[in-house]
């Protein structure tokens, strides 16, 4: 299991370091309208000297130097080993990094697949040349090429790690595991009054990835890539799910927090808030829905306008080494991208996030930014991010 004591430390970072930035300026701007078509961003061909300083913008947790826990420290180490002096801004959402990285004052970014191709397709960052990647060929294939983290054979940074967006419940309402999402999207859902969802417009997805299964007449293949009748699906079945809301959470704490109270009966959530919740004694439990479920899988990726371009493909290697990755997965909570990390990680902890596990892997639809391009034959007639980001306000009242 996940050692649960050190997580903490991470979210009470993550607390303390929220960024108040705009939605609107992270989500309106560079988003590819019609066919989608990425700049033309040179590819680095060496690995030069250092530069002496890289400055990374990263999810709390990814980047650990010691001040959250002195036992808790692969930044330092690198900083030793390559003479690039870290600074790291902690980004609470992917909006957030979007927006930071917009300004170029960083080299790097821990992205999501709801961030990554709005990076890519504004010219933010610019395509890895994953021959200068030591560890590439030990990261999980099903990691690479992935339409969150690749244009067209082209890769746009080093896989991290990855995790599903599990149903959460209590036991004590639940004695048998839910095996359908229909207990929190059935308006007569025992759960009704007590459901949790995640606070993002990426939320959207989890409604197609229902309707995918219950609504077949629809067509919804990626849920990502939705035409606008089955977006209006999507949002009308949150809408219908709206009352039945007890929190909208974007926060670790929070969340572990209702579950433990009981306000939350069920909803979405990640496997480390499980651990954490149970640590604290609530009776919850996971389990992934015959429908399969939504995720998230985080890429390393470097700026276009980076000023240590050298030190941030450092960065990469290191981070994607077998024991840097086994200590980030077991600090956050999470698969790492690299499977040889289990070598180092506690007995039982890759069996809990399913390290490696491909089938598991082909049941999450892994999250992606919404664009115009469906990517298919119907051309632009998809809906983009930023009807999604003003659905979700819409959604919320």
């Amino acid at each position: 299991m996940i050692n649960v004591r050190s997580v903490r430390p991470v979210i009470a970072t993550a607390l303390t370091a929220v960024l108040t930035v705009a939605t609107a300026a992270a989500c309106s701007d560079g988003e590819p309208k019609g066919e989608a078509a990425a700049p033309a961003i040179p590819v680095q061909q060496e690995i030069g000297p250092g530069e002496g300083r890289l400055n990374l913008v990263a999810w709390a947790g990814y980047a650990e130097d010691g001040s959250s826990d002195r036992a808790v420290d692969w930044v330092t180490p690198f900083e030793r080993a390559t003479g690039c002096a870290v600074t790291t801004k902690v980004a609470d959402t992917s909006d957030s990094m979007v927006a930071l990285m917009k300004t170029g004052r960083y080299d790097g970014v821990s992205a999501s697949g709801d961030a990554s191709l709005r990076l890519i397709y504004g010219g933010e960052v610019a395509p890895v040349n994953t021959g200068l990647l030591a560890n590439y060929a030990d990261i999980a294939p099903y990691l690479k090429n992935q339409p969150y983290n690749s244009v067209k054979g082209q890769m746009y940074g080093a896989p991290h790690g990855y995790g599903a967006n599990l149903l959460m419940y209590r036991t004590d309402k639940f004695p048998q595991p839910p095996t359908s999402w229909n207990v929190v999207w059935d308006e007569k859902s025992p759960a009704a009054g007590h459901i949790a969802a995640y606070d993002s417009p990426i939320y959207i997805a989890d409604a197609a990835l229902y309707l995918k299964t219950h609504r077949p007449d629809l067509g919804i293949k990626d849920v990502y890539a939705l035409d606008r009748e089955q977006f209006d699906a999507s949002v009308g079945l949150l809408k219908k799910q709206r009352p039945n809301i007890s929190q909208y959470w974007h926060n670790y704490l929070d969340e572990v927090q209702a579950f433990k109270i009981g306000d939350n009966h069920a909803g979405t959530s990640w496997q480390v808030i499980a651990n954490l919740a149970k640590a604290e004694k609530a009776p919850v439990d996971t389990t992934l829905p015959t429908e399969g479920a939504t995720g998230w899988s985080d890429t390393w990726m470097i700026s276009s306008k980076a000023q240590h371009p050298n030190c941030m493909y450092r960065w990469m290697n290191w981070i994607t080494s077998a024991r840097v990755q086994s200590q980030v997965a077991q600090w956050f909570g999470e698969a790492p991208a690299n499977p040889k990390a289990c070598r180092f990680t506690e007995p039982g902890f890759c069996e809990d996030f399913q390290v490696g596990d491909a089938a598991f892997y082909r049941r999450i639809a892994f999250w992606k930014t919404p664009v115009a391009d469906c990517g298919d034959g119907r051309g632009s007639e998809c809906v983009d991010y930023d009807r999604w980001a003003r659905a979700w306000t819409e959604i919320k009242g």
